[in-house]
C-alpha cells in the first residue's frame, strides 16, 4: 500500500510504502500526484518505507515505467527506512536511478527532507 505524505515543503512529492505494493497503489496515488509534479518542474521524491512486504508483478512493472515515463524530470530521490538490505540494493544498483538517490535511517526523515531541498 502506498499513501501520499502531506505536509511537506513545496517542490517534494512524498509516500510511505507499507504492506504489500500493487498496480493500483501506482495507478491510484503515485502516478497522479508524479504527473503533476512533473508538470511543474524537478521531481524531488521522499520515500518511507516501514513494513515492506514486496510487489505484486503489476506494481514491479508500474514502478519500472514511472521511472522510464519522467526520466528527464528526477532531480533527487531520498529512500527513509530501516529495511537494512534497500540501503545495500540501493548503494549497489542506485546509479541506475534518474537523478541522485540517496538512503537515510527513518530517524533521519527530516535529514532526508533538507538533502532533497538542496
Amino acid at each position: 500500500m502506498i499513501t501520499q505524505l502531506d505536509e511537506l515543503p513545496e517542490g517534494v512529492l512524498g509516500f510511505v510504502v507499507g504492506g504489500k505494493v500493487s498496480a493500483e497503489d501506482y495507478r491510484d496515488v503515485v502516478i497522479p500526484a508524479l504527473e503533476r509534479a512533473a508538470a511543474e518542474g524537478d521531481v524531488r521524491w521522499l520515500v518511507v518505507i516501514k513494513d515492506f512486504k514486496g510487489f505484486s508483478g503489476g506494481a514491479f512493472w508500474q514502478d519500472l515505467k514511472v521511472g522510464a515515463e519522467h526520466f528527464r524530470s528526477w532531480k533527487r530521490i531520498a529512500l527513509v527506512t530501516d529495511v537494512e538490505w534497500m540501503h545495500h540494493v540501493t548503494s549497489l544498483v542506485g546509479w541506475l536511478t534518474p537523478g541522485q538517490i540517496r538512503t537515510f535511517p527513518n530517524s533521519a526523515r527530516d535529514d532526508a527532507i533538507s538533502w532533497l531541498l538542496e
